[in-house]
């Protein structure tokens, strides 16, 4: 065939290509734009990221889950080395036993300081009497000496009983004081035995708390997103182990325009499509709209002319489908929302809700 018909061919070739795609894009364009009364941006699935990271530096002894995995709230995910921390605690134990031991023998040592100091108290009692009745024969002596009734002996014998009679209430009444004194002394020895054990005991609650840290659980419901180390791996205090995302608590971001920015309430309907699953329709509701414009981020392409200031609008997806189907929610999956305008407008067949496959 000559060359000049061949290059023909190949132009007519070309045109038909061009108009067919341009044909195609028209129509995919028509399809996916919003209609009356909605306005449509494109994003990504987002979730509340948890990092579960431990208390204390340490060694990480295992990992109970995997990548992808759906745990509780409350459930145990990982485990660190408790060896050391267990014995301190022992020690602690050992060491609250021992004070309390402690206070039982110091109680006793009061209790007999306590004896000593009323035996003290009954001695000085009697040395009083003692005393007493010799200062009262003295008191019957002296008449009678003058009186030549008695001998002057007598007298100096009755005056001496009475000087030896008053140094013994002296020495019993110091007797007495150093038996107060000793069981002051044991009364300050029971209450800093007492605090010896309340210290042994905070030390061992402290540790508990501790070995408790050491045992990490999910904060809430969730899939585990990624596992940040492996068993055997030393972290520091505050060290990431895994990381989760909240399932009960997703939503996209999209952009959309000034003039659609303010037509939004908070609470609209939101009908989401996730590339992944085309066919199904995810509900969600308007949780947040900027108050604020900003510029439009590069991930965020528009039908139309990119437009410079765009409005961030948060949509979250209901609860009750993400306690539905929670295997299918998956942070990062691309998809576009469309957020109704207008209550009373209604939905297209086109964002009629389905069930997941």
């Amino acid at each position: 065939m000559n060359p000049f018909w061949l290059r023909r061919l190949g132009l007519a070739l070309l045109l038909v290509l061009i108009v067919l795609g341009g044909l195609h894009l028209w129509r995919r364009t028509a399809a996916t734009a919003p209609p009356a009364g909605f306005v449509s941006g494109n994003g990504r699935i987002e979730a509340i990221e948890i990092d579960i990271a431990t208390k204390e530096a340490g060694r990480i002894a295992e990992i109970l889950v995997d990548e992808g995995d759906l745990v509780s709230a409350g459930q145990v995910v990982a485990r660190m080395d408790l060896r050391s921390l267990q014995a301190q605690r022992n020690e602690a134990a050992a060491r609250a036993q021992q004070a309390r031991d402690g206070v039982a023998g110091v109680q006793a040592q009061l209790a007999m300081r306590r004896s000593e100091e009323l035996a003290a108290a009954a001695l000085v009692a009697q040395r009083q009497s003692e005393q007493e009745a010799a200062e009262r024969r003295l008191a019957r002596s002296i008449p009678l000496a003058t009186a030549g009734a008695t001998t002057a002996q007598e007298l100096d014998d009755d005056r001496a009983r009475v000087r030896g009679a008053l140094a013994a209430v002296k020495a019993a009444q110091a007797q007495q004081a150093a038996a107060r004194a000793a069981a002051e002394a044991a009364q300050a020895e029971v209450v800093g035995a007492g605090s010896a054990v309340a210290a042994a005991v905070a030390t061992i609650a402290r540790l508990d708390a501790q070995l408790q840290d050491g045992i990490l659980v999910a904060p809430r419901g969730g899939r585990i997103q990624y596992r940040l180390v492996q068993p055997g791996e030393v972290v520091p205090a505050g060290g990431k182990v895994l990381n989760l995302i909240d399932l009960t608590d997703v939503y996209m971001s999209i952009f959309v325009p000034e003039t659609a920015a303010g037509r939004i309430a908070l609470g609209a309907q939101v009908r989401i499509r996730l590339d992944s699953a085309p066919d199904f329709i995810v509900p969600a509701k308007v949780s947040y709209v900027a108050s604020v414009a900003q510029f439009t981020p590069k991930s965020v392409e528009t039908a139309s002319e990119r437009e410079k200031l765009m409005f961030r609008v948060k949509a979250k997806v209901d609860r009750d489908v993400l306690e539905r189907y929670p295997s299918h929610v998956k942070a990062g999956v691309p998809g576009v929302a469309w957020v109704r305008l207008d209550s009373r407008q209604p939905w297209p067949p086109a964002l009629a809700l389905r069930s997941a496959p």
